[in-house]
């Protein structure tokens, strides 16, 4: 029995440091960030477990009244509950930034893994695709993007994906050569183990980590570019509850009434922020 304690306690010993360095790695505020995208989560999923009443409903006798213990977030030229319409627009421009950061991951992703384990003809050509996408500011691409196939939410949340795919290409094709030169990964080949055997056991876990913490960085970002886009025009129009419409909807009463403004800008930063927190966050963990 004293041998079996005597052979346990340090393997025991450096999973409890791994797991306390991961903890340690997430930190207070990697915490409050994953309890903010967990409400927003709820309020994407369910709305009304937040907001019961209709965004929609109109009281024109309770136009423009200030925030309150009857309205938190005041109410707008219409009467309607500017809380609940921000409560409900969080399925928009939530959805839409996450539809948008998985079209831009997607399509990164396919680029990416060519560029990085594919013929160096090929690896050139993508290189140098991505190049000149990047000579293009990316919301200045997503606009241009928008402006071919119109304004709505669908070709917005297309432009803001393709906008941001050579992003993540970039990222998944350094990180894929950096593993696939890597001491393990050609110890593996040396044995004579298959080619996909090696990608998903090796290649795979390795490089898609990273790109889970940069996506979710990213989601923030994709939020923030839909919510200006929808801002300009271009995307979600009023009376659309989406946060970005809301904010161009209030700018007309920004001296009468700054609420109709402020409480969707502000879920706009919060959101950004704690998306922009826990990326960072689940970066540190995976390397912890």
């Amino acid at each position: 029995m004293t041998q079996v304690r005597g052979n346990t306690r340090p393997h025991d010993g450096a999973r409890t440091g791994r797991r306390r360095a991961r903890l340690g790695a997430f930190g207070v505020a990697g915490v409050l960030a994953l309890a903010v995208v967990l409400l927003m989560a709820v309020a994407t999923v369910w709305p009304g477990l937040i907001a019961p009443g209709d965004p929609d409903a109109i009281a024109p006798r309770d136009a423009f009244a200030a925030p309150s213990l009857a309205h938190w977030f005041g109410t707008d030229e219409s009467g309607r509950d500017v809380f609940t319409r921000v409560v409900h627009g969080t399925r928009q421009s939530l959805g839409i930034g996450a539809a948008a950061t998985a079209i831009g991951v997607g399509i990164g992703l396919v680029i990416g893994m060519l560029a990085g384990l594919g013929p160096r003809l090929v690896d050139s050509a993508l290189s140098r695709v991505i190049e000149v996408l990047f000579a293009l500011p990316s919301l200045v691409l997503a606009l241009l993007l928008v402006s071919v196939m119109g304004a709505g939410v669908t070709p917005t949340l297309v432009a803001v994906g393709l906008a941001t795919a050579p992003g993540y290409a970039r990222i998944l094709r350094s990180q894929v050569r950096s593993v696939a030169a890597s001491p393990y990964v050609e110890a593996a080949r040396l044995e004579g183990q298959p080619a996909l055997f090696v990608f998903f056991k090796h290649i795979a876990p390795n490089t898609l980590w990273p790109l889970v913490a940069v996506a979710t960085l990213g989601v923030g970002q994709a939020i923030v570019w839909v919510s200006a886009l929808s801002f300009l025009g271009l995307g979600a129009l009023p009376p659309s509850p989406e946060w970005g419409a809301m904010v161009n909807g209030g700018r007309v009463y920004l001296v009468r009434a700054w609420w109709l403004t402020l409480a969707p800008g502000l879920a706009i930063t919060m959101t950004a922020a704690a998306l922009t927190v826990l990326g960072r966050r689940l970066g540190r963990v995976g390397a912890a």
